[in-house]
């Protein structure tokens, strides 16, 4: 026996030991019935409220369906062949689609620009953080209520454009003085994306800054003391890094977009005027439900449409899964 220990084995200090403490099998199972019972409400709540509701939406897009009695008439496929024949939901689906290919890049781009903005040492930071991201929150209707006004023929646009002299430039792509921007099924939808895009661009002006705000200041050092120029800098640095943020705001964005409602519903009424112009897939879906009381084959469209985002994200998600050859 050494010196450091005791004739009864503890150490000579006199102070025992602590026994590490054993877990038995009851004791993981207490603890594993536990985790299950935490998370067992959510996920019954997910899937009932999302996976239930999915799953119920096909089943009423199967039938002639009356929302008090319920099921009238069995219609298998016939809500989804009367669909694919309608000419107005395929330009609902072009105005869709459109949409989302002008809106998504442009917003995102406007985002990020932003972003990078304020996360500069400005003075005044705060205040233009909230000044950016202030149109997200207001209302929506309001806010296209006051842009129809502007962009109205006798609107501040066209006014503001004949003060600064700049209406020949105009005229040469065939808008006239007083051009009516979203009355003009050329320009309605464009005019609502431009709204969009000024509105939403905050928000997506705070994800980016939440993901630049995690870049760490000693990578941007390095490349400085290597000679690379901003551009450098922000290609080859910042634009790759944040990857995961470019994979969720361009996932929040598309969805977004397949979804426009209210802006296209307050600009052009139920019918998507002029001439179905701003038609979008929801309004469309809106007007089976609301307008033509049809629950089946506004179900059916609901189907279409959940297709439509689930593929997109599928896409979305294989486009960030490797880095693009040109970055």
């Amino acid at each position: 026996m050494t010196a450091a220990t005791s004739a009864t084995g503890q150490p000579a200090g006199g102070t025992p030991a602590a026994a590490s403490p054993v877990t038995t099998g009851s004791e993981k199972r207490a603890e594993m019935l536990a985790g299950y019972a935490l998370i067992v409400v959510p996920m019954l709540l997910f899937l009932v409220l999302n996976i239930g509701s999915v799953l119920y939406e096909v089943f009423v897009s199967l039938w002639k369906w009356n929302v008090r009695t319920g099921p009238q008439q069995f219609r298998g496929i016939q809500n989804y062949q009367t669909l694919f024949a309608d000419d107005i939901f395929w330009r609902a689906v072009q105005n869709t689609v459109y949409y989302a290919v002008i809106w998504v890049p442009l917003t995102m781009a406007l985002g990020l620009f932003l972003a990078v903005i304020v996360n500069q040492k400005l003075r005044g930071q705060a205040f233009f953080r909230a000044a950016y991201y202030f149109p997200a929150i207001a209302s929506s209707v309001a806010i296209t209520i006051l842009w129809i006004f502007i962009m109205s023929p006798e609107g501040l646009f066209n006014t503001v454009r004949g003060a600064i002299g700049i209406n020949p430039l105009f005229a040469a792509l065939g808008f006239s003085a007083n051009q009516n921007w979203i009355g003009d099924e050329r320009t309605a939808l464009n005019t609502v994306i431009i709204l969009n895009a000024w509105t939403t661009s905050g928000t997506f002006m705070l994800f980016y800054l939440a993901s630049l705000q995690t870049i760490s200041g000693e990578v941007y050092e390095a490349a400085a003391l290597d000679g690379a120029s901003w551009w450098q800098t922000f290609r080859r640095i910042t634009f790759p890094l944040l990857r995961p943020a470019h994979y969720f705001v361009a996932t929040v964005a598309l969805i977004g977009a397949l979804q426009l409602f209210d802006q296209a519903y307050v600009a052009g009424g139920v019918g998507g005027d002029p001439n179905n112009a701003l038609m979008t897939v929801v309004l469309y879906l809106f007007n089976a439900a609301v307008s033509q009381a049809n629950f089946g084959y506004a179900a059916a469209v609901g189907v279409v449409l959940f297709a439509i985002i689930f593929t997109a994200t599928l896409v979305q998600r294989r486009l960030f899964g490797s880095t693009p050859s040109w970055l």
